[in-house]
């Protein structure tokens, strides 16, 4: 069978709805190279940018700025690659979309490529922003404060919003034809109606702000807020992440940090332990006065206690015990080591108490059984006489 190029050109010519075979050939060409390159054309492109902020990235490595950079790269070269391929083909006149009443259709398509087109730069942006901000934590890490590990998130946040509501606006005035300055003034008549319906989100956004400029507590301090104890971890627009000793994480909205006692941890010096050592009866006075000194001098002598004076007395007489007061302050903010102070404290007072041969009291009743006809004489009496 000869092959006949005279044929091949007759075909290729053939025209199917306003467009030839060769054009239907080179629009799916166009698609099937664009997408077998576009990952490796996106990766080119994204090193390209990478330079302009290769001598400012403070050692972020290449692959972190690949990994936020490359998905709205391919996306926008997907977005070119269909442009240029539909470019070639004309719409068939059957479709009406050169009839003056059914051009609805190609405006929307028109416009919805033109909003994704945008949206695309838009996400490239938001993607920028969050890698600038990670090179601005890289450079708060190496500070001594944390005032900027806490800030840094926050305007990178805070940016990251503004440029989102710019690109919506964008989208609205320049694709849709809004009137964007009318729209912000109807959305000013309407504010009230929003703000209402809004409270508690715009509570905990003014509530961010006073937590900014206050600043009562610090990433990675540890605080105390009804009752909750734990370590901040992220500070955000709406809520505060807190990370509780017991590994826990606990959402916070911020309009609470703001109304109730907070106890920032991180911020003492000792922290207090206060608590009774319960003595047996029968233990003689001499022994209980040993004990007391002899806790008190672990107390002065332990390299975490000693900073401050400790407390040990015999306090009081309790309903089955003889109770030793004792109250010690321990050089730490990290409530770990604290427990672990304290815990080397008890073990000692449990050797003093067993060196001085005394015993733990549990808790006793004496108890006395009443004659059923004479509740004067009690029944060792009762038995004694022959009752």
């Amino acid at each position: 069978m000869k092959f006949d190029l005279t044929e091949v050109s007759s075909w290729l010519r053939t025209v199917v709805w306003r467009n030839t075979v060769e054009d239907y050939l080179w629009a799916v060409g166009i698609l099937v190279v664009g997408f077998m390159i576009k990952r490796a054309l996106s990766r080119l492109m994204s090193k390209w940018v990478f330079r302009i902020f290769r001598n400012d990235s403070e050692g972020v490595p290449l692959s972190e700025f690949l990994r936020l950079i490359r998905p709205p790269v391919e996306f926008l070269l997907v977005l070119l690659i269909v442009f240029v391929a539909f470019e070639r083909l004309k719409v068939p006149e059957v479709w009406g979309w050169f009839d003056v009443r059914k051009t609805a259709l190609r405006m929307m398509i028109d416009k919805l490529y033109l909003a994704a087109l945008i949206l695309g730069i838009g996400w490239g942006g938001v993607r920028i922003i969050k890698f600038v901000g990670l090179v601005f934590v890289r450079k708060a890490e190496k500070t001594e404060s944390r005032v900027d590990d806490q800030l840094v998130p926050f305007f990178r946040d805070l940016s990251i919003l503004f440029f989102v509501i710019g690109v919506i606006f964008i989208i609205l005035g320049k694709v849709f034809e809004v009137d964007v300055l009318t729209l912000v003034t109807s959305l000013g008549i309407g504010g009230l109606a929003l703000a209402l319906a809004a409270r508690e989100t715009l509570e905990n956004l003014f509530a961010s702000f006073a937590l900014m400029l206050d600043r009562p507590f610090t990433l990675g301090d540890s605080i105390n807020v009804g009752g909750t104890e734990g370590t901040i971890e992220n500070i955000g627009f709406r809520s505060t992440r807190l990370r509780t000793f017991d590994g826990s994480l606990v959402t916070i909205p911020n309009r609470l940090l703001t109304s109730q006692n907070l106890d920032n941890l991180t911020e003492r010096r000792l922290r207090r332990a206060r608590y009774f050592v319960k003595i047996g009866y029968e233990t003689p006075s001499e022994v209980l006065q040993d004990i007391v000194k002899a806790i008190q001098t672990l107390i002065d002598e332990h390299e975490k206690t000693r900073q401050e004076p400790g407390i040990v007395r015999f306090d009081s007489f309790g309903e089955s015990s003889l109770d030793i007061l004792v109250i010690f302050y321990v050089l730490t903010q990290d409530v770990r080591e604290f427990n672990q102070v304290k815990e080397e404290i008890n073990l000692s007072i449990i050797k003093i108490i067993e060196k001085h041969g005394a015993r733990f009291a549990f808790p006793a009743r004496e108890l006395y059984i009443r004659n059923e006809y004479n509740p004067h004489i009690s029944a060792e009496a009762e038995n004694k006489e022959g009752f």
